[in-house]
């Protein structure tokens, strides 16, 4: 939906006044925009829904499936896609509370489309519980862009592969790319929160260190425990909860407009470190947890 290249210049873009921003930087989001998320449903449509028959628009009611990892994951998605989205209508030179608005529903406007064709498709359905998480992840991004006019509490994805996938490669992914996009045992969304950000703005805490508490799950080969566990020897499904530090990369300075880029679309990812887990009613720790 974002293209690379408009993101790139992002570092840029936030240095500039408004009325200082060439006047092909907003033809160029809005067109770019445009052709990327329209195209990116085409690709969609032929690609994942090609096999299967077009139907009404129906619901169903996936809220049980998967310990609710997907809701997460859409939760991160719809988060991120309106910083982005901020972030190219403020580089194109729109002001602060329209570029936070409309850039901030920028995720949930593509996850929006992709759940219709989620809802015409006799595969899936229309989720109400998928809106409901994309609508929480806009009003995240927004709600502390209107408040504090930045970003204290960020949403985060760590992943890593696990054993299950080749229990189900066809629904959990084949190749590294896909075991790590499709295999939610190894998924963990983050809150993490700017501690400076809370403090006096002459506090000597440093600016870039995060806390931050996680979601996953793990034994999960179905999308709803169907007795496959137990049939192939797997424990129980269960839900994991993580405590963690993390580093803010967008508080790292550097003259570079390519290096301010890399450090904001990398921070959507939190930096792998050692983890607290409460897991099964007891506490494990991870010396390195991804």
């Amino acid at each position: 939906m974002f293209p690379a290249l408009l993101l790139t210049l992002n570092g840029i873009g936030q240095q500039l006044a408004v009325d200082s921003v060439p006047r092909w930087r907003p033809w160029l989001v809005g067109s770019g925009s445009t052709v990327i998320t329209a195209g990116s449903w085409i690709a969609l449509d032929n690609a994942w829904y090609a096999d299967y028959e077009r139907t009404s628009l129906h619901a169903f009611n996936d809220g049980r499936e998967w310990l609710g990892m997907d809701k997460a994951g859409h939760f991160w998605s719809a988060y991120n896609g309106g910083a982005w989205g901020h972030a190219m209508l403020r580089w194109s030179g729109v002001d602060h509370r329209r570029a936070t608005l409309y850039g901030g529903c920028m995720g949930l406007i593509f996850l929006t489309g992709v759940e219709v064709l989620d809802g015409t498709s006799s595969g899936w359905g229309f989720s109400w519980w998928d809106m409901a998480a994309n609508a929480g992840g806009a009003a995240t991004f927004i709600g502390q862009q209107l408040l504090w006019n930045e970003q204290r509490v960020r949403v985060k994805l760590s992943a890593h592969l696990t054993q299950f996938a080749a229990m189900r490669p066809s629904l959990l992914g084949e190749g590294t790319a896909e075991r790590l996009l499709k295999d939610y045992n190894g998924q963990t969304i983050w809150l993490s929160g700017n501690i400076h950000a809370f403090m006096p703005e002459r506090s000597a805490f440093p600016k870039w260190l995060s806390v931050s508490v996680g979601y996953g799950a793990e034994n999960m080969v179905t999308a709803e425990d169907d007795g496959l566990n137990a049939a192939r020897g797997i424990g129980p499904r269960n839900p994991q909860i993580f405590l963690s530090l993390d580093a803010d990369l967008t508080c790292i300075k550097s003259r570079s407009a390519f290096v301010r880029t890399a450090l904001f679309l990398l921070n959507s990812i939190k930096v792998p470190a050692p983890a607290l887990e409460w897991h099964n009613g007891r506490f494990l720790a991870h010396g390195l947890h991804f």
